[in-house]
């Protein structure tokens, strides 16, 4: 079994507040192979960096995303302290240091996230490997394929591996990204013997991560990093 790559997710979200620079950069600092994030297109048409739909949970404002233009964003704060970034400030953070699992969780991303993707490895020294587009919106990722089949995608699923391989093989994925509650012993075998590799999420506890190990799963996504640099 080859190394385990160790992911964090949205940064390091049970340390610090989810999907922001510091976040992030916290992650970078217990040495994560992978940092996972969440991108939404913002009403003036920006990609920013926050997992909900709506501002309420982690931020002083309230509404809809696609509501607020990104000058608007910018003046809010998460958790009373943090700004919400662009997805072009969380690359150029990374810059290297890492890869990056980026979930199209907004409509309407897959496109404006494939021409950033392009941008960065056709002029600032990232490689399309460096990346990996998912989404639990199939017409996100078909967009994806659609738009360049260079850039690796995984598949999101919290309910049947099965259909998860089905999805990854029209649309040529590279990994198949279970939630740890559908991940055994037999669908990572599965997985493994239709062509992909297994990123699981979200893997919080030793026990649970000593669990996937023993699994043989490729990656293992945590709100955790720090436990991660254990494996």
């Amino acid at each position: 079994m080859g190394t385990i790559q160790k992911i964090g997710h949205r940064g390091a979200k049970g340390l610090l507040a989810e999907n922001t620079l510091e976040s992030i950069e916290l992650a970078l600092s217990f040495g994560v192979d992978g940092i996972e994030i969440d991108v939404h297109r913002c009403k003036s048409g920006e990609l920013v960096v926050i997992h909900d739909f709506t501002l309420d949970r982690t931020t002083n404002g309230n509404g809809e995303i696609t509501e607020y233009n990104i000058a608007e964003l910018k003046a809010l704060l998460v958790e009373e302290k943090y700004k919400i970034p662009l997805l072009t400030e969380v690359l150029d953070l990374i810059e290297g240091k890492c890869r990056i699992n980026i979930e199209l969780k907004g409509t309407n991303t897959a496109e404006g996230t494939c021409d950033i993707v392009r941008d960065y490895v056709e002029n600032k020294g990232w490689k399309y490997t460096d990346f990996i587009l998912s989404s639990f919106q199939n017409n996100e990722l078909y967009e994806v394929f659609k738009t360049d089949k260079n850039i690796p995608i995984g598949i999101l699923s919290k309910a049947s591996v099965l259909e998860a391989i089905a999805l990854g093989k029209k649309l040529k994925a590279i990994a198949i990204h279970p939630s740890i509650g559908i991940t055994s012993r037999d669908n990572v075998k599965l997985s493994h013997d239709a062509g992909f590799k297994v990123n699981v999420w979200t893997v919080n506890d030793l026990k649970s991560i000593e669990r996937m190990k023993d699994f043989g799963v490729d990656g293992i996504i945590s709100d955790f990093p720090d436990l991660l640099s254990k494996i």
